[in-house]
Parts: C-alpha cells; structure tokens; sequence
C-alpha cells in the first residue's frame, strides 16, 4: 500500500538527494502495510515529483526522536522543536530508498480531484 504525502519543496528535494533520511508527521497512517510515500512537493512546485519506500517508524517523545535522527533530519532542531511544540509523541518515517521521477507529474495523475492531502492520503 502506498501513502500520498505533501511535502515542503526543499524538504522533498532533501529526501530526494539522500540528505534527509528521516520524514516527521504528528500523524501517521494507520492502516497496515504501507510501504511507499509518494512525494507531492507543495506550492510553488505543486507536482509529484518521487516517492520512496519506508524503512520504518519511529514513534517517540519529541526529545527522544530528536536524538535518534538528528543527524539525518535534514531541517534544524528548532524547526523540529516548533512542530513538535507541545506533543508528548512525535513520528519519522525512515527513507529506505528514494527515487526521483524523470518527469513530475501533475497530482491529479495520482488522485482524481487534484487536490493535495492535508497531512496524507491513502493510494491504491
């Protein structure tokens, strides 16, 4: 099963490049055995432009996932400490393996009415 996730430009570019192994949500799917994200990079890009495979989820206390991803979270700990603010469990799913597309495509190729997931979406 595949997840569609809007992602900030820059931090979907990250992923892409293999800078940024760790991707951070207060949400997670639940459904069982999702093993792709695929990569909706938000305005000004407003396209899919990947997708990678999960590694794993860590569920943690903010302070807890910080320091077992700090050095692949790809943003600065006072981003993650604003996203987090006030949570007593923050998530990261791990990039197992990203994979850009050759060409980005329109979201509406990936889900009918074309518009982008709040936080994420289920794909089948």
């Amino acid at each position: 099963m595949r997840v569609l996730l809007s992602i900030k430009p820059e931090y979907a570019e990250k992923i892409l490049d293999g800078e940024k192994r760790y991707e951070f949500r207060k949400a997670i799917p639940k459904a069982a055995g999702v093993k792709t994200v695929v990569i909706y990079a938000t305005m000004p890009v407003g396209k899919v432009v990947g997708e990678f495979e999960i590694d794993g989820i860590l569920s943690e206390h903010p302070r807890d996932l910080w320091s077992q991803t700090r050095d692949f979270a790809g943003i600065t700990k006072q981003f993650f400490n604003a996203y987090f603010s006030g949570r007593v469990r923050g998530h990261a799913l791990k990039v197992k393996k990203a994979r850009r597309y050759s060409q980005p495509k329109p979201l509406s190729d990936v889900i009918a009415h074309g518009v982008p997931p709040q936080s994420f979406c289920y794909l089948t």
